[in-house]
């Protein structure tokens, strides 16, 4: 069994992993697909602070070939998504038997090994099992649909409700998507017409770019009172102050990321709107519900393009990435592990 390994900043090398045996409550899964994130990017130039040695790889899914005897609902055979956070066990919440409100959760790549590896063993509640309508592709981007819908939840709104969306890359694109699922209107805004173009055929109606008509075609769009919300994603490459002027008086900015954020954000855009603001930055505890999002036809990936590698380097992969930052900004780029 091999792991690949991050010893420091950009040494990331290909080691081999101790056989481990399986408690009654664990699963061991042989890791089929893993998908190369911008998470694992940071980790990787050192961005993100861990603890050395750490296995990255935050998002992938794999297949059971041993179960313990106290697991339910997983059997050898079954195709299941890791997922990337877990309970601290330390916090009040978790303390009081409240780990689904859990505060400090933990991240694979950075609190705990992630799975950038041949076998995972693991607690069985640690994994969620995908039906087979929900293929690998989409399954490893859970987290991404996790956080949109997170984000949804936070927000509150009803059917109608207009929210700008600054960045029509992935994450832009996916939550618009989520919104659009259910029935909120979003405004997806870009620099890239390719991007803009994209969002339109995934059914984003209103799509602009970031240009002097801007405010007054979202003016048009909302009945001149602006948006009730505003989604700023991290990879937007648009400045973040252009999200409090495309909202009205006591609404929503809403920061939205699955790694690091950062642009800054001047007071004075807040106080004079009397913005509330807030982060989601995980899906932690709603797997099992974008999965049946999924199942349901939520969300689309099919547009984006992707390339599943069968032969691979992940260390000269992330250099690259690092290298060219928005390069494949747009591009899902796989590692399939079981040949």
């Amino acid at each position: 069994m091999e792991s690949w390994i991050l010893k420091g900043v950009k040494n990331l090398v290909n080691e081999p992993q101790a056989a481990s045996n399986v408690a009654p409550t664990q699963v061991k899964i042989k890791v089929s697909h893993l998908l190369l994130t911008e998470f694992d990017e940071l980790l990787f130039n050192g961005s993100i602070k861990v603890d050395y040695p750490k296995i990255p790889g935050r998002a992938a899914v794999g297949i059971v070939t041993e179960v313990g005897e106290s697991c339910y609902g997983v059997e050898r055979g079954t195709r299941v998504y890791f997922k990337p956070t877990r309970a601290c066990g330390e916090c009040l919440a978790c303390k009081s038997g409240k780990s689904k409100e859990c505060t400090s959760y933990l991240t694979a790549g950075k609190n705990f090994d992630g799975f950038m590896r041949d076998f995972v063993v693991c607690e069985y509640t640690e994994v969620a099992p995908l039906p087979d309508s929900v293929d690998d592709l989409n399954a490893l981007c859970i987290e991404n649909i996790g956080i949109a819908e997170t984000v949804y939840n936070k927000l509150n709104l009803t059917a109608g409700q207009r929210v700008a969306v600054l960045g029509a890359d992935f994450d832009g694109i996916i939550t618009a998507q989520v919104l659009l699922y259910h029935k909120i209107i979003p405004i997806i805004i870009d620099n890239s017409p390719a991007n803009l173009e994209r969002a339109k055929n995934y059914g984003v109606y209103y799509a602009f770019p970031a240009d002097d008509d801007l405010i007054q075609n979202v003016m048009n769009v909302t009945g001149g009172n602006l948006c009730d919300a505003a989604i700023f994603c991290s990879t937007s490459r648009l400045t973040l102050s252009l999200a409090t002027r495309l909202v009205g008086k006591n609404k929503t900015l809403v920061l939205s990321t699955n790694s690091i954020m950062s642009a800054n954000l001047a007071a004075n855009d807040v106080l004079e709107k009397n913005l509330t603001v807030f982060g989601v930055s995980n899906s932690f505890g709603n797997s099992d519900a974008v999965i049946n999002m999924l199942v349901h036809g939520a969300v689309d990936i099919s547009h984006f393009e992707k390339e599943v590698l069968t032969e691979y380097n992940p260390a000269a992969l992330l250099a690259e990435r690092c290298e060219n930052p928005t390069g494949k900004r747009n591009k899902l780029t796989v590692l399939k592990m079981i040949i």
